[in-house]
């Protein structure tokens, strides 16, 4: 058994229940050679003076050196613990997620697998779609991936682990395959009455952005008459949602074409007048001056920007980024409009958004009005030992 022993008083974040140890806490690790050097090794934590604090999965290569895989001393980590965890991850999901068949089954550490992402497309049988994001849920890769489909009745099983966290854990980049059937060019699910495509193999993140499904509906309950705006839109989710709620029009802004299109053919899939609908490729930041310079103006605008801080040393620069888009939606925004704007950095906390969106405002000379606070679904859910898992924060606001 390999065996963690922390440097004296680096307990103190495990006795609260956070699942991550660095190598900074770590006094010695004892094993055999080849436990040392295998990532994904289950390994015992104690502290300096040899109290039991968790079971973890070691990587020797990761600025994250070990991930807890349970606090308690007698719960041996196993096929049973993968069991057990699926299916109560997958019943919380049945229980509290509605109308709509593209669902996250497994968020990481708040379903007790530190790492791994599942969601499932298209209902039964559907697609699971899988990101194995570090060493110890790689290393159970096969039995993580027979429970799914036992408890989901799901036999496709497509593989994403292409996300650049692998490489820092000292894994390889895979997709493909896993289980079951290859997933078509393009996989139908639907939302809130909305009907999307989504491209397993390629797509951002698994495909879609399941976590803005609360957050669309909110769009989408608001856009009744309102010419819309919608900025880095991807395949238009915050688009499509505007229009299913009757909006008069709808611009939306992305700098990759190819989204743009699929973007389209949702628009023609659901039946959505495509007089009321722009798709423009083209740089955010540029066109929202411009509009503005042109006196242009819109009731509701979508501010859902791509990650700007991947890691705390990039926050300086994200905060000006934020606040950039964000003045210039204040600027655009009428009277009475809404304005949606958000952050999927993890390194900018929810109170550092709020903060920079208000000095957007201050700027602007607005006096907005925070009407919500907004986050991911219900199928993501938040531990309240572990912060770093709230990613997602945005705002709904309105300008008097």
């Amino acid at each position: 058994m390999l065996t963690i022993t922390l440097k004296p008083g680096k307990e103190k974040s495990l006795l609260r229940r956070h699942p991550w140890i660095f190598p900074t806490a770590i006094d010695r690790v004892e094993g055999k050679p080849e436990e040392k050097n295998k990532p994904g090794t289950t390994a015992l934590v104690q502290s300096s003076s040899g109290q039991f604090l968790a079971r973890a999965a070691f990587s020797p290569k990761s600025q994250i050196r070990a991930r807890v895989w349970s606090f308690n001393e007698n719960e041996p980590i196993d096929h049973a613990l993968i069991k057990r965890r699926i299916k109560k991850a997958l019943a919380y999901r049945m229980a509290n997620v509605r109308d709509t068949d593209a669902i996250r089954v497994i968020f990481g550490e708040a379903d007790g697998f530190p790492g791994l992402v599942v969601d499932w497309y298209g209902g039964k049988p559907g697609w699971l779609v899988c990101q194995f994001q570090s060493a110890g849920v790689e290393a159970w890769k096969v039995a993580i991936m027979q429970a799914l489909i036992a408890e989901t009745g799901c036999p496709n099983v497509y593989e994403r682990s292409d996300a650049s966290v692998r490489e820092r854990e000292g894994l390889p980049l895979v997709t493909g395959t896993l289980a079951g059937n290859e997933p078509d060019a393009e996989t139908l699910v639907t939302e809130n009455g909305v009907r999307y495509a989504v491209d397993i193999k390629t797509g951002h993140k698994t495909g879609f952005y399941i976590d803005q499904r609360d957050n669309r509906k909110l769009v989408m309950e608001h856009a009744s008459e309102r010419d819309v705006l919608n900025c880095f839109c991807y395949t238009g989710g915050f688009s499509l949602a505007a229009l299913k709620g009757g909006a008069k029009s709808v611009i939306s802004i992305d700098s990759s074409g190819e989204a743009l299109a699929v973007g389209q053919r949702n628009m023609a899939l659901n039946g959505f007048d495509t007089a009321k609908a722009e798709w423009w490729d083209a740089d955010v930041f540029k066109t929202l001056r411009s509009l503005r310079e042109q006196g242009k103006s819109f009731d509701m605008i979508v501010l859902d920007p791509p990650k700007f801080a991947s890691s705390p040393d990039h926050v300086d620069r994200a905060a000006r980024a934020y606040k950039d888009i964000n003045l210039l939606g204040f600027q655009l925004l009428r009277e009475g409009g809404f304005l949606f704007t958000y952050s999927c950095s993890g390194a900018i906390s929810a109170d550092l958004f709020q903060k920079i969106v208000a000095g957007a405002a201050n700027d602007a000379k607005v006096d907005a009005h925070i009407l919500k606070r907004l986050s991911a679904g219900v199928d993501h859910p938040m531990t309240t030992s572990f912060p770093e898992g709230e990613y997602l924060k945005g705002l709904m606001l309105h300008k008097p």
